[in-house]
């Protein structure tokens, strides 16, 4: 989260950790022919947002953007961004973005953390750089997650290992993947840790690739404990395995997919796509509304996990999944049928130009947009729009993420 200024010759200035309102002293580190990037080097006048940050090692581990202001500042920064986004970008003029929902939680409401290790340090990656600080804590998880981490930081001994990846459910038990560089006996470790937490139902050993892109880039077995993990959202039950997907901030994820169904506004007989639907935790909820939903999936494993978890929820008969590439999946079903909704919720990256275009050409009655990006949503947005097809209704920011930068949206589009 920062604060935008002008130069003298009228080129934005962007200073990170500065407050809408304040005067600040800061150096300019990166100039740009339209903008200039800045490092605060303190604060002149201080809003009345400012707050005292409650982490020790705020402002160098990358993890957290906003603690340095009132929670109230955040969730409406992070509107204005959607608002700004939206406007500028998406070519709405006065687009109507609702307040941001905030969270209930806004500290230890993560259900999945990954500390990072590197040689005598443990803990989180310096912001902008792969340099691993050490810490004993972080406030985003919970106590369970952060006991577990210090243990491993205690006991690993000559162990290579390069992340631990806690997940806790609902009901406070714990999967844990210890991810190695290298092939190692873990078992005695996993051991140790069975003993020492009741709440941990099983660990995974990662064997990751060479340059993993993240920290789960890799084989993972099981090394002790059971197999069975599962998470409730909405009323449904979901199988979580190391690599599955799914919303870090339980509670307000299940906000998330209810405002969207909201969106949606479905009907007991409408017909429903799901675009990038993962291992379908928004299928399923929508399935409990109307007649049927089809999802759509590029990756396998997630859409073996829908299926699956279809028919644990008793919706198979509801649902339908496929496997492959979104346009062309989409495109050959519209051909045998219409649908009065779809849903998409792309990664970061926003919606393939061809997604785009496959909606353009067959549209539905609606469509409901979750996006974890305003830059790339404002993009499709204007897309969707252009040819007025579609027009842009609402937004709503959702706060998944608090203390951070980064911000869910929902979009609603109606078939002009």
């Amino acid at each position: 989260m920062q604060g935008v200024g002008r130069l003298s010759d009228g080129r934005a200035c962007f200073v990170p950790f500065a407050i809408p309102g304040e005067t600040v002293e800061a150096e300019i580190i990166n100039a740009k022919d339209r903008f200039a990037n800045a490092r605060l080097l303190s604060v002149l006048e201080s809003s009345e947002d400012r707050a005292q940050p409650l982490c020790p090692h705020y402002g160098i581990c990358g993890g957290c953007q906003a603690q340095h202001m009132t929670y109230e500042r955040a969730l409406k920064m992070k509107r204005d961004r959607v608002y700004d986004a939206i406007k500028r970008l998406g070519g709405v003029a006065e687009p109507c973005v609702l307040e941001t929902i905030a969270s209930k939680k806004t500290l230890a409401y993560r259900n999945k953390a990954e500390f990072a290790f590197k040689g005598n340090c443990a803990g989180a990656f310096q912001a902008g750089s792969h340099r691993v600080i050490d810490i004993n804590a972080c406030p985003l998880q919970t106590d369970d997650a952060n006991a577990v981490f210090r243990f491993i930081k205690e006991n690993r001994g000559n162990l290579p290992v390069a992340y631990v990846v806690p997940r806790v459910n609902a009901e406070g038990e714990m999967l844990l993947t210890i991810s190695i560089e290298k092939s190692a006996d873990i078992a005695p470790l996993a051991n140790k840790l069975m003993k020492e937490f009741p709440f941990l139902l099983s660990v995974y050993v990662c064997l990751l690739n060479n340059r993993p892109a993240h920290a789960l880039d890799g084989a993972c077995r099981r090394v002790a404990g059971t197999g069975e993990f599962t998470e409730t959202l909405c009323g449904l039950k979901f199988s979580v395995s190391p690599r599955s997907f799914f919303q870090v901030n339980h509670k307000q994820a299940e906000t998330l997919y209810e405002t969207a169904l909201e969106f949606a506004n479905l009907k007991e007989t409408d017909n429903v796509a799901d675009i990038y639907c993962g291992a379908g935790t928004i299928s399923l909820a929508a399935a409990q509304k109307c007649a049927f939903v089809t999802g759509v999936e590029i990756v396998e494993d997630a859409v073996k996990d829908a299926r699956r978890n279809a028919e644990v929820n008793g919706l198979s008969d509801k649902t339908k999944f496929y496997a492959g590439d979104a346009a062309e999946v989409y495109g050959k079903i519209y051909k045998k049928q219409r649908f009065d909704c779809v849903i998409v919720d792309p990664p970061r990256k926003g919606m393939d130009v061809k997604v785009v275009n496959a909606l353009l050409a067959a549209p539905p009655e609606r469509i409901v947009y979750v996006s974890c990006n305003p830059a790339t949503l404002a993009r499709d947005i204007k897309l969707l729009t252009a040819e007025g097809v579609f027009k842009f209704e609402k937004a709503v920011p959702v706060d998944m993420f608090p203390m951070t930068e980064h911000v869910e949206s929902i979009v609603c589009l109606a078939h002009d």
